[in-house]
């Protein structure tokens, strides 16, 4: 029988991973092709649209010449993005301007523009989140006031994804859930929002058309087919934002089916069949993959980034001896970790090294350590510091559940999922059985692969995918740990809230002796 593959192509922050997956959803082969990110003023982040279609054509070439024949079976390119990208190009799809990504900060004052002419209830009525300077909203009005001629000029904004489908295609198109990260989209309507743009007025028609993530974008044109190594006609599924695309990966396809992903970030989400807002605005929504349902989501900025700041300060030792036993460092530092006991004695790490999204949305929040005496040792430091970010997600994870999704188990994804002592700490703090898969670092790509198959008629849904995504095992809540937790997780977030007048009085200091 012939085998039916699907190219995926995940365009991270830090690069672009070609995968082929066959529909049973194993995993073939993989190659990856780095790019940089420009941060030319202090907020700002930018990339080349140019480096993306290198990246892009590099990883192609050399996961054909790992599979040759590969080519043949191919039945579908499709794709996960990173989110919230502002990128103009012209009719011709040349870019007018590096792109402004994700995580560039410089729109604060649009931002506030937006709050204050359509205001952050109806943006989270509409949106699915308040305005934030990240998003493409605020993006585009900087453009506007900063630089009009580009603005003027710009025939279409576009995600990284979807530069790429163009390019492949012809079709200047986005999916929904790319769209549900820019501030303009009617979540529930999956229209682009009359009301909002008009306010803020900015020209609708420079916004892509919108399509379902599982729906075929265009066909490989020759010159890029000759370009790839690759057969011209090919369907482009548009795929979907990351996100979403790990969601999918993670098998959380049904209302109710929750997972986090642990990275150098870290977000809980649960899947819902409709919007999951919350009174007080701690969570945000995006739009699933499957165009019926939604994802309630809360994020946090330095879950992993806490552990690599920390290997960063005290690991040179574990280091140097990773290097020698040919084990990574963050092991050796968990093992360490694993010496000290519950609690870590008392100390508390609050892991707000950049910051905090949700449920707080305070950029001007600290990292810190409480409880630190003259028996705090290494082992009780380094504890401390995977329990802090543990016991941040569990309170996202209770403010979903406390908006009426009650969860089971959560399904574990990214590099922390390689961890088994992070996973014990997960489940005995947030007292649910952690399932770890199959496909924890692959599984965005498996989302947009399983996005492609059932965008040409391989797979019938995204439900019926499931079957393409693999559990693990699954670590099992100790009650008894679970109850001494629950005592150290009040002052957790007691501490918070008590130190939260120190920090802001502390970034203002900061900021107003910062050298220029």
């Amino acid at each position: 029988m012939t085998k039916e593959f699907v190219l995926a192509h995940d365009l991270g922050t830090s690069g672009n991973k070609a995968s082929l997956f066959d529909s049973d959803g194993n995993l073939l082969a993989s190659s990856f092709t780095g790019y940089e990110t420009a941060f030319p003023y202090s907020g700002w982040a930018e990339q080349k649209q140019s480096d993306w279609w290198k990246a892009v054509k590099s990883s192609t070439l050399d996961l054909l010449q790992k599979l040759p024949e590969a080519h043949k079976e191919i039945v579908a390119i499709s794709f996960s993005g990173q989110m919230m990208c502002c990128s103009p190009v012209d009719e011709k799809g040349n870019p007018l301007c590096d792109a402004i990504i994700w995580s560039d900060q410089r729109a604060y004052k649009q931002r506030e523009r937006l709050a204050r002419e359509v205001g952050d209830d109806v943006g989270y009525r509409v949106t699915g989140t308040v305005f934030i300077a990240n998003y493409l909203a605020a993006k585009i009005l900087w453009l506007q006031d900063n630089y009009p001629d580009i603005y003027k000029k710009t025939y279409k904004f576009l995600q990284p994804k979807d530069y790429i489908a163009y390019l492949l295609t012809g079709e200047f198109v986005t999916d929904y859930s790319d769209a549900s990260g820019t501030n303009l989209f009617d979540i529930q309507k999956k229209v682009w929002s009359r009301d909002i743009i008009s306010q803020i007025k900015i020209d609708a028609d420079k916004l892509p058309e919108l399509i379902p993530s599982t729906q075929i974008a265009g066909r490989l044109q020759k010159s890029a087919a000759d370009e790839l190594g690759l057969r011209e006609g090919v369907p482009v599924v548009i795929g979907g934002g990351d996100g979403p695309c790990a969601t999918v990966g993670a098998g959380a396809s049904k209302p109710g089916d929750c997972y986090n992903i642990y990275g150098t970030s870290s977000w809980t989400s649960v899947t819902t069949d409709k919007p999951l807002y919350d009174r007080s605005q701690r969570t945000f929504i995006i739009n699933h993959l499957d165009e019926n349902l939604y994802m309630g989501v809360g994020t946090m900025q330095s879950a992993g980034g806490s552990f690599e700041w920390l290997n960063g300060w005290i690991g040179g030792v574990e280091n140097l001896l990773g290097k020698q036993l040919d084990l990574s460092s963050y092991k050796i530092l968990s093992l360490e970790a694993e010496q000290a006991e519950m609690g870590s004695n008392g100390v508390i790490y609050l892991p707000y090294l950049m910051g905090e999204r949700s449920p707080y949305w305070d950029s001007e929040v600290k990292g810190a350590f409480l409880g630190l005496t003259r028996v705090a040792g290494r082992n009780q430091i380094i504890r401390s510091v995977l329990e802090g970010t543990v016991y941040h997600l569990k309170l996202i994870l209770d403010i979903l559940e406390e908006n009426g999704n009650e969860v089971e188990e959560v399904r574990l994804i990214g590099g922390g999922g390689r961890n088994r002592f992070l996973r014990k700490l997960m489940a005995d703090i947030w007292g649910k059985p952690i399932v770890e898969m199959h496909y924890k670092e692959e599984a965005t790509s498996l989302g947009a692969a399983i996005a492609g198959f059932v965008g040409v008629g391989v797979k019938n849904s995204i439900l019926e995918s499931e079957s393409m995504v693999r559990k693990e095992s699954v670590e099992y809540p100790d009650k008894k740990n679970t109850e001494v937790y629950a005592k150290f997780y009040e002052i957790f977030l007691e501490s918070y809230k008590a130190l939260k007048p120190i920090h802001h009085k502390l970034d203002r200091l900061i900021r107003e002796t910062q050298i220029e």
